[in-house]
């Protein structure tokens, strides 16, 4: 009996040293960070979303490049597909694993799905771009001022339009859609001429390019004669159709001009990698700042206008680009201040 006591008093001390060692490993690498990136949706056919991965990788890689080799980040990146209904659901299965310290991602709707799961899963964390939060001390957000992308798309859009009529095609309507994206498109539009109408379409998807050529013949079968997708895969349909019909594209979140030469007439940029990799790393160095939202546009070089690619000089009239460098400008030192919409 002495003998199997003392084996079990041997055991336990065994369980209770491996406790120790395990908490003091913990304790000893307090800098260890795993990041999951959540992509709702799919990076091929998302420049806004492959910037995110784009920028949250890099700030990794930099970190690693000084950390010591217990204190490294690590990365992982998970593609939610276009199914808005399950993005809930993966994204309460990532956090569930316990896998990771914070979870980044990027889409004005993130902030419903995640505030559920820091009550379920609190020691996780979220890092929302293109969002707004407020209070929650788990979650930080970067906001993007596209009232200003949305009013200088729309303002060459009604610059170079010859019919005074201009179209948007959307893949969904969503809130930031109709309460930002729309309206200020079309006071860009009527900043350029009052008598500027736009004509909107919801293709009723983000990937069917069909669609968004059938939406666009129909389009120009009214008198449109410049439009802005914002539609995922649907648009290459839109650019197919703009093409055959001579109408110009101005484009959203990155530089389209090399997509349709001559057709693609714009490009409004945000700088999504620039944003993901600067809240990466303030993460990884312990400055972010919880519960808060940052509003960023122009002024902060998180938004941008391609001046200088060679397509747009060549494709769009001096007179209509000496505008545009105006109304630019006073986004950037901000003498120009947008009207609300109410």
């Amino acid at each position: 009996m002495k003998i199997f006591l003392k084996k079990i008093c041997l055991l336990c001390s065994a369980f209770t040293v491996l406790f120790l060692l395990f908490g003091c490993t913990k304790s000893m690498i307090p800098n260890k960070k795993s990041i999951a990136v959540f992509v709702p949706g799919i990076m091929a056919d998302s420049p806004i979303y492959k910037n995110l991965a784009k920028g949250v990788q890099n700030a990794v890689d930099q970190y690693n490049l000084s950390a010591g080799e217990n204190n490294k980040a690590s990365i992982t990146i998970l593609e939610a597909g276009t199914n808005q209904a399950e993005w809930g659901t993966k994204l309460t299965a990532l956090a569930s694993t316990g896998k990771y310290d914070v979870i980044i991602s990027s889409n004005p709707s993130l902030p419903e799905l995640c505030a559920p799961l820091t009550e379920q899963f609190p020691l996780v964390k979220y890092i929302l771009l293109d969002a707004s939060i407020n209070g929650n001390q788990n979650i930080a957000a970067i906001s993007y001022n596209q009232k200003e992308q949305s009013y200088l798309t729309g303002y060459i859009a009604g610059l170079m339009s010859k019919n005074h009529k201009v179209g948007l095609i959307a893949a969904q309507e969503y809130p930031i859609m109709n309460n930002v994206l729309l309206p200020y498109y079309s006071l860009g539009a009527k900043a350029s001429d009052k008598n500027t109408s736009v004509d909107f379409r919801i293709v009723g998807n983000w990937y069917d390019a069909s669609k968004g050529a059938e939406l666009t013949d129909a389009m120009f079968a009214t008198g449109v004669d410049v439009i802005l997708p914002i539609c995922g895969g649907a648009s290459q349909g839109v650019i197919s159709s703009a093409k055959e019909h001579k109408i110009y594209i101005t484009w959203f979140d990155e530089n389209g001009f090399s997509k349709a030469p001559g057709t693609v007439i714009s490009s409004c940029l945000v700088n999504q990698d620039i944003a993901a990799k600067e809240v990466t790393l303030g993460y990884l160095n312990n400055e972010t700042e919880w519960g808060k939202t940052k509003v960023v546009g122009f002024a902060e070089g998180y938004i941008s206008f391609v001046e200088d690619d060679p397509l747009y000089i060549e494709y769009v009239p001096s007179d209509i680009r000496a505008k545009l460098n105006v109304l630019i400008a006073g986004l950037k030192n901000r003498s120009v201040v947008l009207p609300s919409i109410e």
